[in-house]
């Protein structure tokens, strides 16, 4: 079969308006898709240059495909199995910053460059005080970054008009905060012009984003009969599940240059959101899709599954998860119960993905930290407004009890047992030294122990009126008769 090239697509050409920083699977299954709907449908006319930093790339593989590729979205939307194939056309060029750096700079010319798109992962957006401006191969990106927006300033003789937008997804808080802080630090240290400095606080744009999908990328088991299927090689092929959300906090107003909401029209389970204040929904996707998450995968994982879907797949976690959900987290949220419910169904499809092996042990890592940041809001908040415990986030917490249970740590885990077999337990060095020293001890003393470490969750959890005797119940209910008769217990 012959690789997937323009001859076939024969997309037409069009002005580079995007750079996008990164040619990874999540990008491509991302914001090439929301732009490449705009393109279909009239709202953006423009092309994407990707960028890559590392000296191993994909942009071989782009240039042997003219950039073109197929995204296939596969999983569940509204209860029935989804699966829509598309091939992605907007993409005009790959370059790497390694290789090509001249070709890099010189898309800082592009007349009609407007936007930047990026994700160097969490340790991306990062300053170094040893990054030099004369440097080629900076080592942050925001050194990059600055330099790039430097050559656009000189090519325009600073035009106010040709500012960039920027668009970081990064999975840090207020991303577009951070990255500009970042900017402005090295164009200070590099001691550049005042103009230019006022030329990025002014002409250009810096948006904090949150972004949602679940990307699993190449797939590598089945490529051989999916590209069968379509009649050609792909070695791009990219796979993600069918719902996204892109929040993208703007402090202007930039919904009509960037119309990717209007391409997603009639669209189930993808939303683009323009807002000026993107915490409701971050709170909304932490407390609901991870807090969910983590509230079910430890008391699962010692019933037997061991993935997502083998729990959804089960009656009884599946009714924890939702009365979870329905009835502890949702009444803690700020946002219209219409939009929390609407996204809580959503979550169900997801979690229901057939495509999708999730494994509970990869959702436990970290998961102490993980029910402090997902859950312990939510019960702290349900408590505050209703004066009473709510009984299935208080039994999270007496299952991430019983799962952490083991005496040796090896190979940087805490070694735990289910059913005979060993599982790693993977969390920070102390709190595996904790339970390595604790997890034997009687329910209620671990109970105490755990609650009232302040390290562990910012405050002390046994003042919380009711909570050591609940949970310690449902610790010694889950170590005497099993998780599953626990969990039936909490009817």
């Amino acid at each position: 079969m012959n690789n997937l090239n323009l001859e076939m697509t024969k997309a037409p050409k069009r002005p580079i308006k995007v750079v996008q920083y990164g040619g990874g699977n999540f990008l491509r299954a991302f914001v090439d898709y929301f732009f490449d709907l705009a393109n279909e449908k009239g709202l953006f006319n423009g092309s994407v240059a990707i960028v890559e930093s590392l000296e191993n790339s994909n942009v071989d593989r782009f240039k042997g495909q003219d950039c073109q590729y197929t995204l296939q979205l596969r999983g569940n939307v509204n209860g029935e199995k989804y699966v829509e194939t598309r091939v992605i056309t907007c993409i005009d060029k790959a370059v790497t910053v390694f290789y090509d750096f001249e070709e890099y700079m010189a898309l800082a010319k592009e007349e009609e460059l407007r936007f930047f798109v990026s994700n160097t992962t969490e340790a991306g957006i990062v300053f170094h005080d040893t990054d030099k401006f004369e440097d080629k191969l900076h080592v942050t990106f925001p050194a990059k970054l600055t330099q790039f927006l430097y050559e656009r300033y000189k090519a325009f003789g600073g035009d106010m008009n040709k500012g960039l937008i920027m668009l970081p997804v990064e999975l840090i808080d207020d991303n577009g905060i951070v990255l500009k802080k970042y900017v402005l630090d090295y164009i200070d240290m590099w001691k550049l012009e005042e103009g230019f400095k006022n030329w990025v606080e002014k002409a250009c744009v810096f948006t904090s984003t949150l972004v949602d999908r679940i990307v699993p990328g190449f797939p590598r088991d089945e490529k051989d009969e999916i590209c069968a299927s379509l009649g050609y090689n792909d070695d791009l092929l990219d796979t993600a599940e069918p719902f996204a959300l892109w929040v993208i906090e703007s402090p202007v107003d930039i919904s009509k240059e960037l119309p990717l909401d209007k391409a997603l029209e009639g669209k189930v389970n993808m939303n683009i959101i323009f807002t000026d204040n993107q915490k409701p929904y971050k709170q909304r996707k932490v407390r609901i899709l991870n807090g969910a998450h983590t509230s079910f995968v430890l008391a699962s994982y010692l019933m037997g599954h061991d993935t997502v879907k083998e729990s959804m797949d089960d009656e009884l976690v599946r009714n924890f998860m939702n009365e979870t959900i329905q009835e502890e987290i949702i009444p803690t949220l700020t946002l219209p119960k219409a939009e929390l419910e609407e996204f809580a169904a959503a979550v169900v499809d997801r979690f229901n993905n057939p495509f999708i092996k999730h494994a509970l042990l990869s959702i436990s890592l970290n998961s102490v930290s993980k029910w402090r940041a997902r859950c312990m809001p939510s019960l702290l908040g349900y408590v505050e407004k209703f004066g009473k415990l709510p009984k299935d986030l208080t039994f999270s917490i007496a299952a991430l009890l019983a799962f952490y249970k083991g005496t040796e740590i090896k190979d940087g885990a805490l070694i735990g047992s289910r059913n005979g077999e060993e599982y790693k337990i993977m969390d920070d060095p102390e709190v595996m030294e904790f339970f390595k020293e604790n997890s034997g001890l009687p329910s209620r003393e671990l109970t105490e122990k755990y609650l009232s470490n302040v390290q562990f969750h910012g405050q002390d959890l046994t003042k919380v009126e009711g909570l050591v005797d609940a949970v310690a119940k449902d610790l010694e209910d889950i170590r005497t008769l099993g998780a599953r008769k626990a969990m039936e217990n909490l009817k």
